[in-house]
Parts: structure tokens; C-alpha cells; sequence
């Protein structure tokens, strides 16, 4: 199996900033693309931001400008850097990882979540 542990969200004001973390663990052979998902409670999950193991990155429309999401290859982590924060933004994040493990066909793997709350 594959573990995401989420650092990183919190209460914040409208206009600061948050860094997101997630780093991976587990008997892993590769990892494709990783992504922070958002969700509020009673709407469906929404792709925040993707990164592939190339680097190359994809921003969903309310965020571009704003957040930025970077990996750390080698520590199979990925991170969200959130400034500039709207009461908007506020939900749960999740991390993503598409992942390939021994004797497995790759697959999205997802942690547990993190609260951002962003106060007006």
C-alpha cells in the first residue's frame, strides 16, 4: 500500500498563505503524476493542481496566478504553496498520488485530507 500524509493546512486570514505538504511512503516502484484535490462538504472533489514527474504542471482556472504546486522527486512529496488565500478556498484538500507498486497496476492513491479555513 501506499501512504500520503498530509502538513500543512490551518486557519488563515484572506490574503495569506498556506504550504500544503504530502509526502509518500510504501513499497513504491514509481510515481506518475501527483495533485491536491479540494472538496467542501456536499459538492463533488475538484482538481486543484497536478504536477507530472517531468514537471510539468496543470492549475484549475480559480487558482492560476495564485498557488503553486512543485514535487520533490526523490522524497516522493509534493507540496502546494497557496497564497493570496479567499474564503473560497476553504475545504478540505486532498493529495494524490499515481502510483505503481510491486505486483500492482498503477492506480490514484489518496490521503486522508487537510482542513484550510480562509476567514473573511
Amino acid at each position: 500500500q501506499v501512504q500520503l500524509v498530509e502538513s500543512g493546512g490551518g486557519l488563515v486570514q484572506a490574503g495569506g498563505s498556506l504550504r500544503l505538504s504530502c509526502a509518500a511512503s510504501g513499497r513504491i516502484l514509481s510515481i506518475n503524476a501527483m495533485g491536491w484535490s479540494r472538496q467542501v462538504s456536499g459538492k463533488q472533489r475538484e482538481l486543484v493542481a497536478a504536477i507530472t514527474s517531468g514537471g510539468s504542471t496543470n492549475y484549475e482556472d480559480s487558482v492560476k496566478g495564485r498557488f503553486t504546486i512543485s514535487r520533490d522527486n526523490a522524497k516522493n512529496t509534493v507540496y502546494l504553496q497557496m497564497n493570496s488565500l479567499k474564503p473560497e478556498d476553504t475545504a478540505v484538500y486532498y493529495c494524490r498520488a499515481d502510483a505503481v507498486l510491486p505486483g500492482s497496476p498503477r492506480r490514484n492513491y489518496w490521503g486522508q485530507g487537510t482542513q484550510v479555513t480562509v476567514s473573511s
